[in-house]
């Protein structure tokens, strides 16, 4: 398979958006549409193909270099391209006192597929982006030269310039198109693509009130200004990354009892939870259509 091409994965583009009956929105003349880029790629679904694509035509087969936590989807999605496309893969994975333990499911789903592990404790994973902290990292992971570098979530410039196809698929179908976010790439993307008349809404997954000026960032990298109408809502990480506590757990066993939807919880229920409850404030006028962006599927949380 031609390890610089991704479109030889076969994925489902455009992703197929459905529309869902929810008495928590249609009282309230909201209707509801769920965009199923969960659907897209078995193995690099949602975002994480969007997002990855046009970096691993950049690297046209190289190794490629990316960083996570313990249980990222990233990191996941990235090894499980490098297996299917042929190229070499190397995470560097925040935390060195896990070194030492036995690898946990997403981790070993990683090493299963090929990439090589690296350890480093968190002052130095958060100082990764200063170019003499990478250029000591990728020494000491034995990265080859001319390497491809990607960073955390897979969120930098070419990532936030493939999600905009995100938001043209949603083009004069949706008027808010709401999706979770951790890193910024996505909701940058997302609302660059959506053209006039329509808004993205981004909400995050981690406290800390940073996302704003990341997602501006990306934009100016990826698009040289603003783009496109996004604001964020923070109120809903439930106490931060990883957290599920037992309120956001009923709200999705609900939710996928209601339409059938197997709901992630780390990142989507988030998001879901966030719109019935702006629904349910009036937040969006009568007549309104929301797209729910399924960025996901649960597989990742059943690991934990």
């Amino acid at each position: 398979m031609n390890a610089s091409d991704p479109a030889a994965l076969r994925p489902r583009l455009p992703s197929p958006l459905e529309p869902v009956a929810d008495e928590r929105f249609a009282r309230h003349g909201v209707r509801l549409l769920l965009k199923r880029d969960d659907l897209i790629h078995p193995d690099l679904p949602g975002n994480k193909w969007r997002k990855l694509a046009p970096n691993l035509r950049a690297a046209a087969g190289r190794t490629v270099l990316t960083f996570g936590g313990a249980y990222s989807n990233h990191l996941r999605a990235t090894a499980a391209a490098g297996r299917l496309l042929g190229f070499p893969t190397i995470g560097v994975v925040r935390g060195d006192e896990l070194a030492g333990r036995p690898l946990n499911p997403s981790l070993a789903a990683c090493a299963a597929d090929g990439m090589r592990l690296h350890f480093v404790d968190r002052a130095t994973y958060r100082r990764a982006s200063d170019p003499g902290v990478l250029a000591g990292l990728l020494e000491r992971c034995g990265a080859p030269e001319g390497c491809r570098v990607v960073p955390e979530g897979g969120s930098n410039a070419l990532a936030a310039q493939g999600c905009t196809e995100l938001g043209r698929e949603l083009r004069g179908a949706a008027d808010v198109a709401a999706v979770a976010c951790g890193t910024g790439g996505t909701l940058a993307g997302l609302a660059a693509g959506l053209g006039d008349g329509a808004r993205a809404l981004g909400v995050p997954v981690l406290k800390g009130g940073f996302l704003g000026e990341r997602t501006a960032a990306l934009q100016r990298e990826a698009f040289g200004g603003p783009a496109g109408d996004w604001s964020l809502d923070e109120r809903f990480h439930f106490g931060g990354y990883a957290r599920v506590p037992p309120a956001l757990e009923a709200f999705a066993r609900d939710f996928e009892a209601r339409h059938g939807l197997p709901v992630e919880r780390l990142y989507v229920a988030k998001m879901l939870y966030g719109l019935v409850a702006l629904a349910g404030e009036g937040a969006f006028p009568p007549g309104t259509a929301v797209a729910a962006v399924i960025t996901g599927g649960p597989q990742s949380a059943a690991s934990r």
